[in-house]
């Protein structure tokens, strides 16, 4: 559908542009509110939290202006990372759907809005394109219903105990941990979370300001975080992003563990031992497919985005699958990525095998190219497949895959291979090819 508002992530984009502007924003929210009440009945309950970025809290009023003109009621909890409002959505019996303000790992000029259903997490196709319709039909309200707006001034405390008592106390005792916050919505209740658990925590980037979210820090940017476990002897690390949905670890001697290395050391843990297929995306590198194998499992890859990945999960009653960048699903737990409940998990496989260097597989080279494009043409465009065509033939060991990001003006270019100086050849090449024919 072409007027659909969202990525593969919800609505995205700069603040000041497309929808999410002053006029735009209560007309979004308002169309949000009449396929919630269609969707859900009346009255309506729902949680609303925004990120640390400086136009979450002018967004979130902008937003309720409209939800408002329907019959909700908004439980609004500020600052809160995307996977807590899931997880009290799951606690809270009497909450129908979260709504997250957040661009995730954008940085602080973007913002965007997740809707969350409390039973499939992410929202599907037909919901997004509904609130779409909604959006651009501006069908005007009635003024004769209205709903009401209450401070959820406890979510944190929920949160944290719900958390927190999923795991034993003990569960870090004696362990120095480091962690990266992106001065974003983990920035308060992570280092809560992981001295609850008895870690002895340093904490960096997390004195949000409005304006540093994501700012050479946490998930996307973890030199300091790295060369900071060197200096503080520290036993683990973890960046985390903007909203609290992806993580990355970092062991004591500074290597990076990505999405592909937790998924390959969860398939110890005994929560998912017995699972058979563990679901990455077509970016996932060839070497935990090959680890995979050797554990009998299968990898099955799904298109990029942490939707995709709940989607086959929920169908196939799967309880494990993540991407490289960090988004980790523990779909016992919750049917969305929670980075901290991911790192905890981590840390009780890597405590019981007495794997603290986390080595997992060897990884092929992987080379991963951004291209700034103007316009998102369509790849299977003849002259454009013909190019991607030509440089995959090129490859005899490896392979090659070519998407937009569903977040930003990207083109990414990924090229795998058993030789780094191919893989790194061939993606320059490509890229630097794709962005004349795209300007």
């Amino acid at each position: 559908m072409g007027n659909n508002l969202f990525g593969t992530d919800g609505i995205r984009t700069t603040v000041g542009s497309g929808p999410l502007t002053h006029t735009n924003i209560p007309r979004l929210g308002y169309a949000i509110a009449c396929w919630a009440t269609k969707k859900y009945g009346s009255p309506l309950r729902i949680i609303l939290a925004h990120d640390s970025r400086i136009s979450g809290e002018w967004m979130s009023s902008t937003l309720m202006s409209g939800l408002l003109l329907a019959p909700i009621t908004v439980e609004y909890a500020r600052v809160l990372p995307t996977p807590a409002v899931c997880n009290l959505l799951q606690q809270r019996a009497d909450l129908h759907l979260g709504i997250v303000i957040s661009a995730s790992h954008n940085a602080y000029q973007d913002n965007g809005i997740k809707i969350i259903d409390r039973i499939t997490g992410k929202t599907s196709q037909e919901d997004e394109e509904t609130i779409s319709t909604w959006y651009h039909e501006q069908t005007f309200p009635s003024y004769r219903e209205f709903g009401a707006l209450n401070l959820y001034e406890n979510a944190h405390q929920e949160y944290i105990r719900d958390v927190s008592n999923r795991f034993p106390s003990d569960l870090l005792a004696h362990k120095k941990v480091i962690l990266d916050c992106a001065h974003g919505a983990t920035s308060f209740v992570a280092p809560a979370l992981f001295r609850a658990v008895g870690a002895e925590v340093i904490a960096i980037h997390n004195t949000p300001n409005g304006t540093n979210i994501n700012d050479q820090c946490g998930a996307l940017h973890v030199n300091k975080l790295q060369n900071l476990m060197l200096k503080e002897h520290a036993d683990i690390g973890f960046a985390f992003d903007g909203d609290g949905d992806r993580v990355m670890a970092i062991t004591k001697q500074g290597t990076v563990k990505n999405g592909d290395d937790m998924l390959a050391l969860l398939t110890g843990h005994p929560a998912y031992q017995q699972e058979k297929t563990i679901v990455g995306t077509i970016m996932s590198n060839h070497g935990l497919d090959l680890f995979l194998r050797t554990q009998e499992k299968q990898l099955v890859r799904t298109p990029v985005g942490d939707k995709y990945i709940a989607d086959y999960l929920q169908q196939h009653n799967g309880l494990l699958g993540g991407e490289q960048s960090g988004h980790i699903i523990l779909n016992d737990y919750l049917p969305t990525a929670d980075s901290i409940v991911t790192a905890f998990r981590i840390i009780e496989i890597i405590s019981q095998t007495d794997n603290w260097n986390l080595n997992t597989f060897t990884h092929y080279p992987q080379i991963l190219v951004n291209v700034p494009v103007g316009q998102k043409r369509d790849l299977q465009d003849p002259s454009i497949a013909a190019i991607i065509a030509d440089y995959e033939a090129q490859l005899n060991t490896g392979r090659l895959v070519v998407r937009y990001s569903g977040t930003e003006n990207l083109l990414r270019v990924m090229v795998e291979d058993t030789e780094q100086q191919t893989a790194q050849r061939i993606s320059s090449s490509l890229a630097s090819t794709l962005q004349k024919e795209l300007p």
